[in-house]
């Protein structure tokens, strides 16, 4: 089964798309990847997902990568006596530690390290944003504020600050479960929730112990600030622009998502882009022009993958969702204009042995008559570099472990292949060959080039590029035993 398109798609699984018919369904409307929500549903409707999704992948013969993205933790304030309250703008009002029920002039926030980094000036944001609350006088357990803007304020509504950093742990109880059940499951990749400091990937690292790979949910001003430091202890990112839109100014976020994303390729990391994509699809078969433009929008600076949330998982047009994002990419990737400001934004420095075999192995496939670039690739990061390039050949990613062909699936344009460990070169571009061949990317009469690293199985020893003929009777010929 082979992509019409290089950018990969996430879509998230729910009550819409829950059982084997629906999400193969998906899988052959073009999902590349699939999101397991950990903030809804119970360990046993992961486990019979997953299931799902390993049996399509048996039945198939094509991996497919599993994201479990934990919930994080919620602020969120209490309870209201009335239920809900409506706050005038001007009017004073209170957070405090106080159990009683709320009214309009105060209510419950059940979070003792929120009073603790509060300082007088700083905001704070209720039910998305759309209630603005300025601190005046704040304390141990109380903040008094002025209310900016007001609007209906009920019972757990969610709770952002946004001007400082918070001294929260981003893995709760509940999270360190999941992330432990999600790795004994076998998901591929875990998605960290709002994250602030470099620290918290690393104490997801610690906690996943080699079992996944751990991707930054970027949703949060701090994280954007230390972005680098983040990038750096991360094996992915995702743009979550939800909470982002709700603590920046939302003309901020599309700079910063375009900032962003550049700086992932730069690292050769995916990059996601997600939240409310086609979100009028989750009552509608046709999405809004502004929302494909979005789509679209993401394909042109680079994402490696964009994100169906409750479209997906929740809506009513779970495959028409997926198989619009794969229209947009086709029709995306098709446009000159797309191949122009892809290859404007390719960096030209180069700092390592294999930065300069996928450069030459690009231009190679780009000045003469290569079909594809088959790359030999035991951790990932060779596939990953010649992804970072931007090729206008397909890439198929020879992946030694199924792990890594599982977790190849969220980088752009990687066609994965698991093949197992090799021993001579020769033996690799004959694999080559033959996956180029099988899987329809080439004939007898055409060339690929091959890279790989020696001594194999072996990571970041990538030191060979071959063009090599797709006959092996010609490889045999050129290369006798």
């Amino acid at each position: 089964m082979r992509r019409l398109r290089n950018v990969k798609i996430v879509a998230t699984l729910g009550p819409s798309s829950d059982d084997y018919e629906m999400i193969r369904a998906l899988f052959e409307t073009g999902a590349d990847v699939f999101r397991l929500n950990m903030s809804h549903g119970s360990h046993e409707d992961f486990r019979r997902r997953h299931g799902i999704i390993r049996q399509i992948e048996e039945d198939t013969g094509r991996p497919i990568a599993i994201l479990a993205d934990l919930q994080g933790p919620k602020l969120r304030c209490g309870v209201f006596a009335n239920g809900r309250e409506e706050l005038q703008t001007g009017q004073p009002f209170r957070f405090d530690l106080d159990e009683t029920p709320g009214d309009a002039i105060r209510a419950r926030l059940p979070h003792r390290e929120i009073f603790d980094a509060l300082e007088p000036g700083a905001t704070l944001l209720v039910n998305d944003g759309k209630i603005r609350l300025k601190v005046g006088s704040c304390g141990a357990d109380f903040a008094d504020c002025e209310v900016i803007a007001g609007g209906e304020i009920s019972d757990r509504k969610g709770v952002n600050v946004p001007d400082v950093v918070l001294p929260l742990a981003a893995l709760t109880k509940k999270d360190r479960a999941d992330l432990e059940f999600a790795c004994s499951q076998g998901v591929d990749w875990i998605a960290l929730s709002f994250v602030q400091r470099p620290g918290d990937i690393n104490e997801a690292r610690a906690l996943v112990d080699g079992r996944a790979s751990v991707l930054a949910k970027v949703e949060k001003p701090s994280a954007v600030r230390v972005f680098d430091d983040i990038l750096a202890v991360s094996d992915g990112v995702m743009v979550a622009r939800g909470d982002l839109g709700v603590e920046l100014p939302i003309q901020n976020v599309p700079p910063i998502q375009k900032r962003l994303i550049r700086k992932c390729r730069a690292a050769a990391k995916p990059v996601i882009v997600a939240t409310q994509m086609l979100e009028s699809m989750i009552d509608s078969p046709m999405p809004t022009r502004a929302e494909v433009s979005d789509v679209a929008n993401a394909i042109y600076e680079g994402a490696d993958a964009v994100m169906l949330s409750a479209e997906s998982a929740a809506g009513k047009f779970p495959i028409e969702a997926v198989r619009t994002m794969h229209n947009v990419a086709v029709e995306v990737e098709d446009d000159p204009t797309y191949r122009a400001v892809i290859e404007a934004s390719r960096l030209a420095e180069k700092q390592s042995v294999a930065d300069g075999i996928v450069s030459a192995a690009r231009e190679i496939a780009e000045t003469t008559d290569i079909q594809a670039i088959c790359c030999f690739t035991q951790s990932g990061t060779t596939a990953a570099l010649v992804a970072r390039e931007r090729p206008r050949v397909p890439i198929i990613a020879m992946a030694g472990l199924r792990s890594t062909a599982r977790r190849l699936c969220m980088t752009w344009g990687a066609h994965c292949v698991e093949v197992g460990e090799m021993g001579r070169f020769k033996q690799a571009v004959v694999r080559a060959v033959r996956a180029a061949t099988s899987e329809g990317f080439a004939t007898k009469e055409d060339q690929i080039v091959v890279t790989a690293g020696v001594p194999f199985n072996e990571p970041g020893t990538t030191n060979i590029l071959r063009v090599a003929p797709c006959d092996e009777r010609l490889i045999y010929r050129a290369e006798p035993e």
